[in-house]
C-alpha cells in the first residue's frame, strides 16, 4: 500500500499559475450522532510533523489542554523519500510507529481509502482500533479538541469560547488565506502574476495584524485563543525557514514590533515552546567547494534561536489580567 506521492505542482496549481492547496478528504466531525466519530480516550492518534504548521497546531492544542493521555501524538519527518513517498516514521526504531506498525504516513491513507489520489498530509488523526485516517482536516482538529474533548482537558483552559466562536471562525478562515497558507502560494506560484497576489496578500495582512496587536495583548484580547495558536506557527517559520523561498521580502518578523513581541510572549508558554523546532526549521546543506554559504547553512545548528526568542516583551501591559494568559472554562 505504498505509492509515489503527487506533485504539488501538478496537482494544485491553476491555469492563473496560483497555487490551489488541495482539499482535506477526512472530514468527519465528532459527536454522538450517527456518522460521527466518538470522543474516546485512548482510541486516536495524532501525527504530525515539526515542520508541517497546519499539524503542529493541533499538537500545541493537545499539549496546552492537558490530553497527552487521552490522544497520543507521534511524528513523521520528511527525508531523503519524501519526494518519492512522503512522511514517513523514520524517528521510531525500525522506522515503523510502535503502535499503528507502518513505515509511511500514506499506509494508513490507502488503508482507509484503497482509491485516495491527494497527497498524505498531516495532520492525520489515526482510529488506533482500525488503523484507519479518520480526520486530516487541519481547519477544524484543534477546534475538536478545544471543544468535543472538553471532559478530558486536564488544563481547564478555553481556547475557544463559546461567546467567540462565529468571530474566531471569520478571523480563521481569513488568516488561513493571507497568512497561514499565504507563505505557501508565494513559494509555489508558477507565473509573477500570482506570486505578487499572493505576496501583497500576506504583507498587507501583515501590516493589519500589526495595528491589531497594538491594542490587543493576543488577537482576541486578554486571553490566548485558537487563533493565537494558528498566527503562531507561521511566525515560528518565517525568520528560520519561509523567507528563503519567499523572494524579495518586504520584512523580517522582528520587523514588526508588535507582532515580535507577541510572538515572543507565545513562545514562553511552554506548550508553545516544547513544540517549536527552530534548528529542524532552518537546516540546510551546505554547497560543496565553496565558500559562499547561506547563514543557515553556516550556523543552523549553532545559533541561538531559544534566547533570541526569549529576550524579554513587555506585553503584559496591554492585558487587564497581566498574569493570566488563558481564560477558564465555565
Amino acid at each position: 500500500m505504498v505509492r509515489e506521492r503527487p506533485v504539488e505542482t501538478e496537482n494544485e496549481v491553476d491555469a492563473h499559475g496560483a497555487f490551489i492547496r488541495q482539499k482535506n478528504r477526512f472530514t468527519t466531525p465528532f459527536g454522538d450522532k450517527e456518522g460521527e466519530l466518538p470522543v474516546e480516550a485512548g482510541r486516536y492518534r495524532l501525527i504530525w510533523a515539526k515542520g508541517c504548521n497546519w499539524s503542529n497546531r493541533s499538537s500545541i492544542a493537545i499539549e496546552l489542554l492537558g490530553l497527552e493521555d487521552v490522544v497520543s501524538v507521534n511524528l513523521v519527518d520528511g527525508g531523503d523519500h519524501f519526494a518519492k513517498y512522503g512522511w514517513a516514521f523514520d524517528y521510531d526504531e525500525g522506522g515503523k510507529d510502535p503502535v499503528l506498525g507502518v513505515k509511511y504516513l500514506s499506509e494508513l491513507y490507502y488503508n482507509t481509502d484503497p482509491n485516495y489520489q491527494g497527497r498524505c498530509t498531516v495532520p492525520a488523526l489515526v482510529d488506533i482500533k482500525t488503523k484507519k485516517v479518520v480526520n486530516n482536516d487541519y481547519h477544524h482538529l484543534s477546534n475538536y479538541f478545544e471543544k468535543d474533548f472538553k471532559v478530558f482537558h486536564k488544563n481547564k483552559i478555553d481556547l475557544y469560547p463559546e461567546a467567540l466562536r462565529a468571530e474566531i471562525d471569520t478571523f480563521n478562515e481569513w488568516l488561513f488565506h493571507n497568512i497561514n497558507n499565504g507563505v505557501y502560494r508565494c513559494f509555489f506560484a508558477q507565473s509573477v502574476e500570482a506570486y505578487e497576489e499572493a505576496y501583497n496578500d500576506f504583507f498587507n495582512g501583515l501590516d493589519v495584524l500589526e495595528e491589531r496587536l497594538s491594542q490587543k495583548r493576543f488577537l482576541f484580547g486578554d486571553y490566548v485563543t485558537d487563533s493565537d495558536i494558528r498566527f503562531y506557527v507561521t511566525l515560528a517559520r518565517f525568520d528560520a525557514h519561509y523567507y528563503r523561498n519567499l523572494g524579495p521580502i518586504k520584512h523580517r518578523i522582528v520587523d514588526y514590533p508588535n507582532i515580535w513581541a507577541y510572538a515572543r510572549d507565545l513562545y514562553e508558554i511552554p506548550a508553545f515552546k516544547h513544540n517549536t523546532y527552530f534548528h529542524y526549521y532552518a537546516e540546510e546543506d551546505k554547497v560543496p567547494n565553496t565558500i559562499f554559504q547561506s547563514f543557515n547553512a553556516r550556523f543552523w545548528d549553532t545559533y541561538d534561536f531559544e534566547g533570541l526568542w526569549s529576550t524579554p516583551q513587555n506585553r503584559k501591559a496591554l492585558s487587564k489580567t497581566p498574569d493570566k494568559k488563558f481564560k477558564e472554562e465555565d
